[in-house]
């Protein structure tokens, strides 16, 4: 890698190479969709102001993507910060790397000096840009030679190296920089590739390996206002046994109540000869977070010398959509010391966080905070866990984990109840992640319905034939 002022230059492997494209067509597609662009002059003036809009954020990438004399891509790539009123190819420098010019000698940068042949405006229907991703065949403007924007959202912060991140926080200026600096999310490429990712089929020996693991992956809760000592211990129960009639069927991962009956849940899982299932116990003023960081803390205290193994934690949205991050950074490591022993969930409530950004920078924020999970939702809201959502949490913990060497978990909740949702959110894990988080000490299903439907599905595949929810138990 070298240096030129303001502009940073590596070489891009072949795999980023592609993914700078795909992110520049996503771009691209959005700015000239609406109205065709080849229409009139005023329509490619105000095409160009929406691609500008749109290249304008915080932080992306520049790429050229071609082929070498092998064939294979490669390519160049280009990062630096912008201000509010200059455009990315300002900042490149002379000399210009010999890839990055054509035959004639001039700079292959910027929406006007595209590659050969010309840009021409066409103004009658039929005729694309040269340059437009839609257009086929090697004349088309990558994959030889042609400047991308990316704005990658698989991206660990440039400076988030290991050891880097300590004084991240030393002040709440610093956490903003960082939060604001990490990379924006291309949401329509998130939730087409989690919609992808959503259409994989599994079957026989596959399935049954997947339903036995999601069964083994869930906090089993019950959090009603209504909840009695009988009924915590009938769900304990069912924990221990999921299906009485099979007794190969596995023990689910925790049972999740609120802090007055988190003694009850381990005298009753005791009592089952079940000690090797959690109890969590949700805690700091569960499920709206609004209450003083006293309280927060007694409340956890209180649900660890219950007999509580793990505390799911709810943050402060108010604070956090005001800017006030650094005083959630510090109420999650007061919450974290107050657990002890406990492993501590973050939840987020991503249905309340509004945009992708701040579901990323809560991700970044907890974590350097020290969760050991980081949870979608609460279930009390509309909008709960998402395929979306809960891939851009995996892409976070996977880039923690590179930036850093530790490993945090994930867990969405509320909304899942199906088998068929349960995998998917399993395929995701897999192909974001692989082997390391599947398993119960790295990726949870907050649920309370999904453990039937997961059993009956279980049945079908040993019997053949559907089972009914009189099949199985309610609690």
């Amino acid at each position: 890698m070298t240096r030129r002022d303001a502009v940073t230059v590596e070489r891009l492997d072949g795999a980023a190479a592609a993914r700078a494209e795909d992110a520049f067509r996503a771009v691209y597609a959005e700015a000239f969709a609406e109205p065709p662009y080849h229409e009139t002059g005023e329509d490619v003036v105000a095409a160009f102001r929406r691609f500008r809009s749109l290249t304008r954020k915080s932080t992306f990438r520049a790429a050229l993507a071609h082929k070498d004399g092998d064939g294979e891509p490669v390519g160049m790539e280009y990062g630096h910060l912008l201000g509010e009123k200059t455009e990315w190819w300002d900042h490149l420098t002379e000399p210009v790397p010999d890839e990055l010019r054509r035959e004639d000698g001039r700079r292959t940068f910027g929406p006007w000096s595209w590659p050969t042949p010309t840009p021409r405006m066409r103004r009658h229907r039929g005729h694309s840009h040269p340059c437009d991703p839609r257009r086929r065949g090697d004349s088309g403007y990558a994959r030889r030679y042609g400047a991308l924007v990316s704005m990658p959202t698989d991206a660990a912060p440039r400076d988030a190296g290991r050891g880097t991140l300590s004084d991240v926080a030393s002040s709440d200026a610093a956490l903003r920089r960082f939060l604001h600096g990490l990379p924006g999310v291309d949401a329509v490429g998130l939730e087409a590739r989690a919609a992808a990712l959503g259409t994989r089929s599994i079957k026989t020996t596959a399935k049954a390996y997947a339903l036995d693991l999601a069964i083994s992956m869930i906090d089993l809760t019950t959090l009603e206002g209504a909840d009695t000592p009988g009924k915590v211990r009938s769900l304990c129960a069912k924990a221990a046994a999921p299906d009485p009639g099979d007794r190969s069927a596995p023990r689910v991962a925790a049972v999740c109540v609120y802090p007055d009956m988190a003694a009850t849940a381990k005298q009753a899982l005791a009592g089952l000869g079940a000690e090797g299932i959690h109890v969590a116990s949700v805690a700091t003023a569960f499920p709206s977070g609004r209450a003083a960081l006293s309280v927060k803390l007694a409340d956890t205290r209180e649900a660890v010398a219950a007999g509580a193994d793990e505390i799911d934690m709810v943050i402060d949205r108010g604070a956090f959509l005001a800017g006030r991050y650094l005083q959630v950074f510090e109420e999650i490591q007061e919450v974290k010391r107050a657990c002890g022993h406990a492993h501590l969930k973050v939840i987020f409530e991503n249905g309340e966080l509004a945009t992708y950004d701040n579901i990323r920078r809560a991700s970044w924020l907890a974590m350097l905070a020290g969760a050991d999970f980081i949870k979608t939702s609460t279930g009390k809201v509309a909008v709960n866990a998402t395929p979306p959502g809960t891939l851009l949490m995996l892409e976070a913990v996977r880039d923690f984990r590179a930036a850093t060497g530790r490993q945090v978990g994930v867990k969405p909740a509320g909304g899942i109840r199906t088998a068929k949702d349960a995998v998917k959110y399993l395929v995701l894990v897999n192909e974001t992640l692989g082997d390391d988080w599947l398993s119960p000490d790295w990726f949870r299903f907050g649920a309370s319905s999904l453990l039937n439907d997961l059993l009956m599905q279980r049945q079908k595949l040993a019997s053949g034939r559907y089972s009914g929810p009189d099949y199985v138990t309610v609690d």
